[in-house]
């Protein structure tokens, strides 16, 4: 179960509570799962009961035992969700199921690069103002095409129309000499309250670099592919291991990441969670093995690590996609 669906699970259930009458008070646009912070329990947790207890005129956790209950009850759900529990002043927690882990590479692998696109902005519709300084024109349209990615609708316009605001590039002629596809990194990986670098560091080509180690991480697993592929071994991920967690955990956020990315207008979160499941990728694939060494027999750990490493593929090259950078089969 992906945060996206989590999300709407728990939306559904403030619905059915409000519908019966068990809890007043109106129903949220949207409800926001996120990883539990310091203190929390679970894999998930969402605040959703403390923002509707004001409205409603009861206790956080009165409302969050509401929901609970009615979570619960969703159909299917105990095939994905371990345990619901309320922690703190009212905040519910979410343990998913222990073997989450195949379904959500099945997901990935199903989806492909559109893997996280969805309708979770379904129903909006924003018009932005168009912008001449390099950088902030750049983010528009990568906005818009996150947007799009979330099922909203998104244009340029002039009346009531929204401004992004972000800092400037300090030298465009630097940007030239960066050529198209480190420049779009440098425009957008950086903060839009930061001005963003566009030194001679993004070209090196080294892991240092995050924009080289993303795109060769995006490389690697193309490579590990078509040595699958020479040897005949098919992909299909059976079940985790130890050195599977990072990379697992990396691809099961990267559909909220993309939500709260186009959601905040911020392309800097998709370009940050890149990087991270690039390294998770690099370290996984260092102490896991995918291919079998000289005599060795493909085993099902093998077709597993594979279907891990084509999932990872699978998100990089879809999240480079919506930055606008291509993502390279060798580097």
């Amino acid at each position: 179960m992906t945060p996206a669906e989590l999300s709407r699970t728990v939306w559904h259930a403030v619905c059915r509570a409000v519908e019966d009458d068990a809890l007043p008070g109106p129903v949220p646009d949207r409800v926001t799962v996120e990883r539990p912070r310091p203190g929390g329990r679970g894999d998930y947790a969402t605040n959703v009961a403390l923002r509707l207890a004001g409205p409603a005129g009861r206790p956080p956790r009165e409302v969050a035992e509401i929901l609970r209950v009615r979570v619960a009850a969703t159909p299917g759900i105990d095939r994905l969700v371990d345990r619901i529990e309320i922690t703190g002043p009212g905040f519910l927690n979410f343990t998913l199921a222990p073997d989450r882990a195949p379904a959500l590479v099945r997901a990935v692998l199903r989806a492909g690069t559109r893997y996280g696109h969805g309708d979770t902005l379904a129903g909006t519709a924003t018009a932005f103002a168009p912008a001449a300084e390099p950088r902030a024109a750049l983010w528009t349209r990568t906005v818009m095409e996150l947007l799009r990615a979330q099922g909203g609708a998104a244009a340029t316009g002039t009346d009531g129309a929204e401004r992004l605001a972000v800092v400037p590039v300090a030298d465009p002629g630097a940007l030239a000499a960066l050529g198209p596809v480190a420049a779009r990194w440098a425009l957008l990986a950086t903060a839009a309250r930061d001005r963003p670098y566009t030194g001679p560091g993004l070209l090196v080509q080294r892991e240092s670099n995050p924009l080289f180690r993303t795109r060769y991480a995006y490389a690697r697993t193309r490579a590990l592919a078509r040595g699958a592929a020479q040897l005949g071994i098919a992909p299909a991920y059976t079940a985790p291991e130890p050195t599977h967690t990072t990379l697992l955990t990396a691809l099961g956020d990267h559909p909220a990441v993309l939500e709260a990315a186009a959601r905040l207008r911020a392309p800097d979160r998709l370009a940050r969670h890149l990087e991270h499941t690039a390294e998770a990728f690099l370290r996984f694939q260092e102490t896991a093995r995918p291919l079998p060494l000289g005599d060795e027999k493909p085993s099902a750990a093998h077709r597993s690590r594979l279907a891990l490493a084509e999932a990872a593929g699978a998100v990089l090259a879809g999240g480079l996609s919506l930055l606008g950078v291509d993502a390279p089969e060798h580097l």
